[in-house]
């Protein structure tokens, strides 16, 4: 049975009921009160009284004591989030992806790409993210940022915590991960980022997110949480045919990032980088996403040397069977009806190294070593666990015959991932 809630009118109505009470009520509980108290005294000195070797009764704790403890508790947190955001955020600054302005062509029907460059070739912001000074070298700063707020980019211009705009050279991009580097002129960085160890990040730690969420009118903006996850397996589609092409593990976090943070800093208490923010799930509170430091470090590596990550590719045009109808399956493959698993090969690049070793059309991939490939996303992990140069078992089914090659694996220089 639910207690009544007391509220003002209840309370009012008890006090007026004690009011008009009989006096002799009153008594009666003096009295009731004078004999009661008078018991206790006389047990009392039966059992020794102020003896004091008795114990006295275990006392709850004040809760004096425990909201002290509460409120230290909030100002050990808050010095926390200040100490974390006054060493991190002069490293964090506002990215610029300036394009041409493009006009509509209003002759052609709407819909039909027909947008034309403008006369003169202005540039003009298409779209704003965030990045971090992670190191200078020389007369040059380096900045790591997302590839999705520099793609397409005809100039990039950077923003800095104090509001100068210092126009950046792009190094490097890798699509797979979505990040890129970015240059300027070492005079205009304050301070850069340290690196921590993402594998020692645990769940609950605090964390930390600085950006610029929809754009540099906000920038510097800090929102804090905690990691609520790791290694999160977020499905990309890189190809944009509507498949997952490669699984990234992520850090997730209740810290509010919103558009624009993309690019920006996840720091620890001590203000250290533990995350490059990335993503969010669209319409949900609390569940953004950031690319691990660890995993930053690696790649912003490449990027500097090569200006793209050099990985091991097989030179062909995958397509997940389990997208495939009956008659693509059975038909064209020869596999079994029941078979729904595999990366069809479409095409094979000429030249590639899937040509040179004699892999075909229409073969499908089931394994690589030890490792079962039933999807497009098996086949880029485990390629990108190798080197370039490593040799390895490639197991197909060709018109559901069983084969295997081993394959050289290279660096074949094209656009595409595979």
């Amino acid at each position: 049975m639910t207690e009544p809630i007391l509220n003002e009118t209840v309370l009012k109505e008890e006090v007026e009921e004690v009011k008009e009470a009989k006096p002799q009520t009153l008594w009666k509980g003096v009295m009731g009160g004078a004999l009661g108290c008078a018991s206790v005294l006389a047990m009392w000195s039966l059992l020794g009284g102020a003896n004091p070797s008795m114990t006295p009764p275990q006392q709850s704790a004040s809760p004096v004591v425990a909201q002290t403890a509460n409120n230290q508790t909030m100002i050990d947190i808050e010095t926390a989030i200040i100490g974390a955001a006054n060493v991190a955020k002069d490293a964090v600054v506002s990215v610029v992806n300036k394009q041409e302005i493009r006009s509509f062509d209003w002759w052609y029907t709407p819909g039909s790409a027909n947008d034309l460059p403008s006369e003169g070739g202005e540039l003009v912001t298409a779209g704003e993210g965030s990045g971090v000074v992670y190191k200078t070298e020389g007369d040059k700063a380096y900045i790591v940022t997302n590839q999705h707020v520099v793609n397409g980019a005809q100039a990039v211009d950077v923003i800095m915590s104090d509001g100068t705009t210092v126009e950046a050279e792009v190094v490097g991009e890798d699509i797979v991960t979505d990040l890129a580097v970015l240059k300027i002129d070492a005079k205009y960085a304050k301070t850069t980022i340290q690196f921590a160890d993402s594998g020692a990040v645990q769940v609950g730690s605090l964390a930390i997110a600085i950006g610029s969420p929809l754009g540099s009118v906000f920038s510097n903006s800090v929102t804090q949480g905690i990691v609520s996850g790791l290694d999160r397996p977020h499905e990309i589609d890189i190809s944009g045919d509507g498949i997952g092409d490669w699984t990234a593990h992520l850090l997730q976090t209740d810290a509010a990032i919103n558009p624009g943070n993309s690019g920006g800093a996840l720091v620890n208490k001590n203000g250290q980088l533990i995350g490059i923010n990335s993503s969010k799930f669209r319409d949900v509170e609390g569940m953004g996403f950031a690319i691990p430091s660890n995993e930053v470090q690696s790649v912003i590596a490449e990027l500097e040397a090569h200006g793209r990550v050099i990985r091991p590719v097989l030179g062909i045009v995958p397509v997940d069977v389990q997208g495939l109808s009956w008659r693509s399956r059975v038909k064209v493959l020869g596999l079994p009806e029941d078979m729904y698993t595999g990366v069809a090969i479409k095409e094979v690049t000429p030249g590639s190294t899937a040509d040179k070793f004699e892999l075909q059309p229409y073969d499908v991939i089931t394994g690589i070593d030890d490792q079962k490939i039933e999807t497009t996303s098996d086949l880029y992990r485990v390629l990108y666990t190798h080197k370039v140069g490593d040799e390895v078992n490639v197991t197909v089914l060709r018109q559901g015959e069983e084969m295997q090659f081993k394959v050289a694996l290279e660096a074949f220089e094209q656009e595409t991932l595979e």
